[in-house]
């Protein structure tokens, strides 16, 4: 069974790139969500095994969906990939649970090797 991301970015090319190197390693996109209110109804509706998630978007930002979706599920995988390196902000992601960061421009293999450290394909198996 495939593992299921949501790609959450603003830009429409960053998460053509996202989903071309999840779909090459295997992982199934189960939806695409342009700020953070969209990522966390998205969430609610989709469950997948993990999220990627922009910081700077219009409307609702990273740091609100990473929030509401920790309030949905304490346990979710999300990862955080964005251009941004304002320290503090990127602090107060990790302090709402974000399992991991990948700074943009990304190397897929790096983001799929990422991707594939916070949900290994067993455990999304159910093994």
């Amino acid at each position: 069974m495939a593992r299921k991301l949501l790609v959450t970015d603003d830009a429409l090319i960053i998460r053509e790139m996202i989903k071309d190197a999840a779909i090459q390693a295997g992982w199934e996109i189960v939806g695409e969500a342009q700020n953070g209110q969209q990522a966390i109804d998205l969430f609610q509706a989709l469950r997948p095994d993990a999220v990627t998630l922009d910081m700077v978007m219009p409307e609702y930002d990273g740091l609100h969906a990473l929030a509401g979706i920790k309030k949905i599920d304490p346990n979710a995988q999300v990862l955080v990939v964005s251009a941004l390196d304002q320290k503090e902000t990127l602090k107060e992601a990790f302090h709402l649970g974000a399992a991991d960061f990948v700074v943009k421009p990304f190397d897929s293999k790096n983001l799929v090797n990422t991707l594939d450290k916070m949900v290994p394909s067993a455990v999304a198996a159910g093994a």
